[in-house]
């Protein structure tokens, strides 16, 4: 089946407002792509109809201040087999520790290091490849974590995606998983990535939102890679499914809203040891309870 593939160039200094419209709207089909050594960016999807794909652009420049966009959309299609390397192009093989994060088409020649931890992604048209700071930021505190207190704790992923996450504590060991999003989309995808790597069964995928998918449950490890003014808005559930000694991990913040978030959970949780970092235009605040 051909993909419909849409791309218009924009000015790199927009990239950081246009990836924020982008998690304002949870949009699941356009992303931005920079190329670092030619400072150059675009806004990229792929469709299945170019009805589709029109829609899409037309929903979104609405948004978009005109002066962002360099030239003209250009929408073309592809053929099955060009697609798929259009997008793998855009998908490389990152690690944090001993956790490795490689694309399914690289199974028969990565060469993975002694004793490490590989889970095997092919996120298709849709959700993440975890190559994204945001989910970086999160990937190392959780490794970290584990490294620190071991794994025997349990493991909430609030707003899994494609699950990632979620299946990434289930390969380095934690033995309770949870993984909850509002869309069941998202949970299909996540299942699916759990099949691809062995671990289906391993970690419990449920649909549910920051209020249903926390209600009753808590863990050592919170982890919620989301958006600021979401976070935000539900800093007492948050907080609430955070066990004793445990650690709860924001992501999904721009630089610019981490003073924000980290002052906000902060007056929420006096006693709470909060440490944050920044990676690129992302930032990330990490609460340990006491």
């Amino acid at each position: 089946m051909p993909i419909h593939e849409f791309k218009i160039e924009i000015a790199p200094v927009a990239v950081p407002a246009i990836e924020e419209l982008l998690a304002e709207r949870e949009e699941q089909h356009l992303m931005v792509l920079e190329d670092k050594p030619s400072v150059r960016a675009w806004i990229t999807g792929y469709f299945e109809s170019r009805a589709e794909a029109e829609m899409s652009w037309v929903d979104f420049a609405v948004t978009l201040n005109a002066a962002w966009c360099i030239g003209a959309p250009e929408l073309r299609e592809l053929a099955d087999a060009e697609w798929k390397d259009s997008y793998k192009a855009h998908f490389k093989a990152s690690a944090f520790g001993p956790l490795h994060w490689v694309p399914v088409w690289e199974r028969e020649t990565f060469a993975a290091p002694a004793g490490a931890k590989v889970l095997w992604l092919d996120p298709g048209m849709a959700f993440g490849t975890g190559n994204h700071e945001t989910t970086r930021l999160v990937a190392e505190r959780l490794v970290s974590f584990a490294s620190a207190k071991g794994t025997a704790g349990r493991v909430i992923d609030a707003g899994c995606g494609s699950g990632i996450l979620a299946l990434s504590a289930a390969l380095l060991g934690f033995a309770q998983v949870a993984g909850f999003d509002n869309d069941p989309e998202a949970i299909r995808v996540s299942e699916e990535n759990a099949t691809l790597n062995g671990l289906a069964g391993r970690v419990d995928f449920f649909v549910g939102d920051l209020v249903s998918g926390l209600a009753g449950r808590q863990a050592e490890v919170v982890l919620a890679n989301i958006q600021a003014d979401v976070l935000v808005h539900f800093t007492g559930e948050l907080l609430g499914a955070v066990a004793p000694g445990g650690q709860l991990v924001l992501s999904g913040i721009l630089e610019r809203e981490l003073a924000q978030v980290r002052d906000v959970f902060a007056a929420a949780a006096p006693g709470w040891l909060v440490e944050t970092r920044v990676m690129g235009e992302w930032s990330d605040v990490a609460l340990t309870r006491g």
